[in-house]
């Protein structure tokens, strides 16, 4: 499929499963996109007391970032300590934190470089520069991940010593999961689990069990293997899932990761624990084998292939293996169906938005379009659809795979809905 990543870019995607803990209350959980850097990259201060950067040159600040990097490397805390020495003691805890974390994390490397000089504070004469981070999970990564992180610096007996971060003057941290409390680290046969909440270990035994799920649908084309963040934080999940998103509701989601140099990025499923933790055990085996499927068909990353197809897809795939029926699996459809409101067309890109109405039924009405493909023609051949639509227009992909029009495809597909539902 057409790798389409463009960095600061962003696709935002929900998807509605009625698998609560009772079997069919209303949630959602799922959604694809690329994670966002949450200030300008202009870096555009909001305040007033500033000026432009003066004295301070980029390669000042190389000293000292590479203290950091290399502690981390040797796990030498009281070294990586010693660079923020003389910040102040709330900033130092912080410090104290990220680096307990980033050493419980399987790092294949770890560097901080300045990406650009930010402003020279009026009153103070420190300056906040643009840190770049750039790091890869060992064994899971295939290239480095880059995020965007604001340090204070200011001249100190001649060398030039962080003294902060950049919150003060508006400056907003790219989110990552060592943000949060102490990190657990979970390794499964084919999973990465990370966070500071509970029960990771079940949920790398579930990322493990869909692997072979997927690629039994969608082949060993992919990498068999996933990273998945587990926050405590909502609002670090909300941070890490980018766009503002509200994940009250949404109990996981595919991303990608910014890469750096501009790759591809890497793959990661967040998991927000408090909605996941609602859902009942065929919901959370189903939402994380939806999310897997985007991870290994691209799904975060496709600027071609129709939404509808998008979903209704993993959705067949998170479906494949569990033992539930049409009329409970698409309870809200049913009941339009029941009603005699049968829909016209498939779901548009719209109808996928947080905003929309029908969401649940939009995709209920994606997965049964793709589930009506492989009754009808094979699951080969929804594999294959999957993937012409990948790169050819819509219309095109349907004659191409199917021999159908767009509108002889819709028709089938409405007498599908009646059969299964009415």
């Amino acid at each position: 499929m057409e790798d389409r990543v463009r960095q600061g870019g962003a696709l935002s995607r929900r998807r509605a499963l009625a698998l609560g803990a009772g079997g069919t209350a209303l949630l959602l959980a799922g959604t694809t996109g690329f994670l966002r850097a949450r200030s300008d990259e202009s870096g555009t201060p909001s305040t007033e007391a500033t000026k432009v950067a003066g004295s301070f040159r980029p390669d000042m600040a190389g000293p000292v970032l590479a203290n950091r990097a290399r502690a981390v490397g040797k796990g030498d805390r009281t070294a990586f300590l010693a660079t923020v020495g003389s910040a102040p003691p709330a900033f130092q805890a912080a410090q104290s934190r990220l680096y307990d974390n980033l050493r419980r994390l399987p790092l294949d490397g770890w560097r901080e470089r300045v990406a650009g000089t930010q402003l020279t504070d009026g009153k103070t004469g420190a300056t906040v520069v643009r840190v770049e981070i750039r790091y890869k999970l060992r064994g899971f990564d295939r290239g480095a991940v880059a995020r965007t992180r604001y340090l204070m610096l200011a001249p100190r007996s001649g060398i030039w010593v962080i003294v902060g971060d950049g919150s003060s003057h508006g400056f907003a941290d790219e989110a990552e999961i060592w943000d949060g409390g102490p990190l657990t680290v979970v390794r499964g046969r084919s999973s990465l689990v990370i966070g500071d909440a509970g029960d990771l270990p079940r949920i790398a035994r579930r990322l493990d069990a869909a692997v072979p799920v997927v690629t039994g649908v969608v082949g060993r084309g992919w990498p068999q293997r996933a990273v998945a963040l587990v926050p405590a934080e909502p609002r670090l999940a909300a941070a890490l899932a980018g766009q503002g998103q509200d994940l009250r509701e949404i109990a996981a989601l595919a991303t990608v990761t910014a890469a750096a140099g501009g790759g591809r990025g890497e793959d990661r499923v967040i998991i927000s624990p408090a909605t996941f933790g609602r859902l009942n055990e065929l919901g959370r085996d189903v939402v994380l084998t939806h999310e897997l499927t985007h991870v290994a068909t691209g799904g975060a990353r496709d600027r071609t292939t129709p939404l509808w197809l998008i979903e209704g897809f993993a959705d067949y795939v998170g479906y494949h293996r569990a033992k539930v029926g049409v009329a409970s699996a698409a309870r809200e459809l049913r009941r339009e169906v029941a009603a005699g409101r049968l829909p016209a067309a498939l779901p548009s890109a719209d109808a996928f938005s947080g905003a929309a109405e029908r969401l649940s039924q939009s995709y209920q009405e994606s997965w049964l379009a793709c589930r009506m493909v492989a009754d009808r023609y094979g699951e080969a051949t929804l594999v294959r659809l999957y993937r012409v639509a990948g790169r050819v227009p819509e219309a095109t992909a349907l004659r191409d795979v199917l021999g159908l029009t767009r509108d002889r495809f819709t028709g089938m597909w409405r007498d599908y809905l009646k059969k299964e539902l009415q």
